[in-house]
């Protein structure tokens, strides 16, 4: 497995390494005590979540205030781009945000450490999404921040208006939103 660190600290590309010949492929997508190592701590994953969403879906910007999630987050059949934001007050990377093509055909993941926002946009006619959480999903704790906030001025590869939730309609703006200290 392959470790880039992103521009935002603690945010890493995780590639694969992947064993291919003419019956098909196979690579190891977890490992703990190997993705340990490359966090640099111990990390416990306590839920695995899928979503498929048609081509334009855009969902997030999505965070826990209370029971922070980590996520580890991979695509298996089409393609998004993936995004987080650095909504740590006391981090140097505040507010920045950095955004990875995640695919089946690429097999890259995406590690978020807890205290950024999280979103992805559909790029493809369909994507099947994948993620593993550090803490269980809280609806009472979740919040989200308008995923066109000006202030984030986040480069999203939209052809048209995104296809978005209810709930992600009304995020909040990222001055109003709830961060962490």
């Amino acid at each position: 497995m392959n470790a880039t660190p992103l521009a935002i600290a603690d945010v890493l590309r995780l590639e694969p390494r992947v064993f291919g010949d003419d019956r098909g492929f196979f690579f190891e997508s977890h490992n703990q005590a190997l993705f340990d190592r490359l966090v640099g701590h111990e990390t416990r994953f306590v839920q695995d979540n899928h979503s498929l969403s048609a081509h334009g879906v855009l969902r997030g910007l999505h965070y826990q205030i209370r029971q922070p999630q980590g996520k580890l987050v991979r695509v298996i059949a089409g393609e998004v781009f993936d995004v987080a934001v650095d909504i740590r007050r006391g981090s140097p990377t505040f507010g920045r945000w950095v955004g990875e093509v995640l695919s089946a055909a690429n097999r890259r993941q995406l590690w978020i450490p807890p205290g950024l926002a999280h979103g992805f946009v559909v790029l493809s006619e369909s994507a099947e999404f994948l993620y593993k959480t550090t803490d269980y999903w809280a609806a009472q704790h979740e919040r989200c921040i308008r995923w066109d906030d000006p202030e984030l001025a986040i480069d999203w590869p939209l052809t048209s208006p995104p296809v978005l939730s209810g709930k992600d309609a009304q995020g909040v703006p990222f001055r109003d939103a709830e961060l962490f200290d």
